[in-house]
């Protein structure tokens, strides 16, 4: 065969695998990261930190985009349908990839099947915090309390929140007799629902409800004023920023979890390679020294790093949230 028809014999076949030169060349333009939530919270500080970091790692920008609403879902749905080319990833957290499903099997997409998820970005425990007026000085005390005096308590929530999972966990282990008693009155509180997270901290430090879970970084400086108590956290171990607080899993409770997480995941389709480079470039991010101090500056933990365990996480706490939802007769909003 002529040399020249050997060329173009080859150019034609290399032609002929799609996307083979994007991927080696990806990203060669702007990557965009959904955040389904707006801006300003606890899930977009998360994707902006890692989009800051993407950037320097590829020099090429990766831009957040916030899609809020509906616990996430929207914003999820959304990049669910986008094209898997590497172009598009997306924040995937404890509401809108656990919770959801448990609230609505036909929420539009399956967490586990529509996409890649390349690692695990923070997790973090839910405190649970009280009025410095009331009586309870330990966890103890208020489990105790609400035991004898069943629906005397108030508590404030936000609508399929962590915290609100927290409480509705602690209601369902709680409600169960102690080991040796045969007859208990359960463990019944009043919920009172709240929009957002902000109102509800208001009437928490101004003394209309009486207690709530909410994230430790928003605790911390309400517990450190003095304005509210902390009486327990919902990891299984005890967090930095708490050290003597218990967590409720050696309270009583083993095996208690309930936590606040995100992570960053691809579109299901994405080219393996693309896949691969993201979950290598996150896991040296993510044990980077900068990011660590800063994680754990504000009582965040870094998980184990990878696909693998957090597509493992991720299946775990879908069974978890959608047992509490059925169980507690959670009906989406």
């Amino acid at each position: 065969m002529h040399r020249r028809s050997v060329l173009i014999a080859v150019a034609a076949g290399l032609l002929a695998l799609p996307g083979a030169f994007a991927q080696e060349a990806w990203p060669s333009k702007p990557v965009k990261v959904i955040s389904p939530f707006p801006a300003g919270g606890t899930s977009d500080v998360m994707a902006r930190m890692v989009s800051d970091a993407l950037s320097k790692e590829f020099g090429q920008q990766f831009i957040v985009e916030n899609i809020g609403g509906a616990g996430g879902t929207i914003g999820t749905l959304r990049a669910a349908k986008m094209t898997p080319d590497g172009y598009t990833i997306v924040q995937t957290g404890v509401g809108q990839s656990a919770v959801a499903h448990g609230l609505n099997p036909n929420v539009g997409y399956d967490s586990m099947k529509d996409f890649a998820h390349v690692t695990q970005v923070h997790s973090g425990p839910n405190v649970l915090v009280v009025h410095p007026s009331t009586p309870f000085k330990t966890f103890a005390e208020l489990v105790d309390y609400v035991r004898k005096n069943p629906g005397k308590l108030n508590y404030g929530f936000t609508h399929a929140a962590s915290g609100h999972m927290a409480m509705e966990l602690l209601k369902i282990e709680a409600s169960k007799c102690p080991q040796g008693v045969k007859d208990c009155n359960g463990f019944f509180m009043v919920g009172i629902p709240y929009r957002g997270g902000g109102p509800m901290m208001q009437d928490l430090l101004g003394g209309q409800i009486p207690l709530m879970f909410i994230n430790q970084d928003v605790a911390l400086p309400h517990v450190k004023a003095g304005k509210l108590r902390a009486l327990a956290v919902t990891s299984l171990q005890r967090n930095p920023l708490y050290p003597d607080l218990p967590t409720i899993a050696e309270s009583g409770f083993p095996g208690f979890q309930a936590l606040s997480w995100s992570g960053i995941s691809a579109i299901r389709g994405t080219p393996q390679p693309i896949v691969d480079r993201l979950e290598a470039t996150m896991k040296k991010i993510m044990t980077s020294p900068e990011i660590k101090q800063r994680m754990e500056s504000v009582g965040f933990v870094i998980p184990t790093q990878g696909g693998a365990p957090y597509t493992q996480f991720v299946k775990s706490e879908i069974d978890l949230w959608t047992r509490v939802i059925k169980t507690a007769g959670i009906k989406p909003e």
